[in-house]
């Protein structure tokens, strides 16, 4: 129990952390989104990441800020295999799945919903 407690807090304020660049900061969507992903890769550089998402688990994992860890992950995995070549072709390695997916299932529910208008 203690475990989807710590999820729906550590979760919970990083949306509200988000919502307050939207709201406090003014900034738009795409700014507050591309922000949350550059704090989740600057944590993930620090190695703060991997510890946050082993206390918290999904309230970690789920958020944007976990694509900014996948792909500084993705990349530093990738580099000490093949070099510098590695930190693209790692980030790309990485995330492709996650993206597809959406993608895929984004198509498919556009598809399938018809929207009301």
């Amino acid at each position: 129990m203690e475990t989807y407690f710590w999820a729906f807090v550590v979760g919970g304020l990083i949306c509200v952390i988000g919502q307050l660049l939207m709201d406090v900061g003014k900034l738009t969507p795409a700014h507050t989104i591309s922000s949350m992903v550059v704090a989740g890769a600057v944590l993930a550089g620090l190695g703060l990441y991997e510890p946050l998402i082993d206390f918290a688990g999904a309230g970690a994992t789920i958020p944007i800020t976990s694509f900014g860890n996948s792909l500084v992950h993705g990349a530093m995995a990738e580099a000490e295999q093949t070099g510098l070549v590695g930190i693209i072709t790692g980030i790309f390695e990485v995330t492709s799945a996650g993206i597809s997916a959406a993608i895929i299932f984004g198509f498919m529910a556009a598809l399938l919903v018809r929207p009301k208008g």
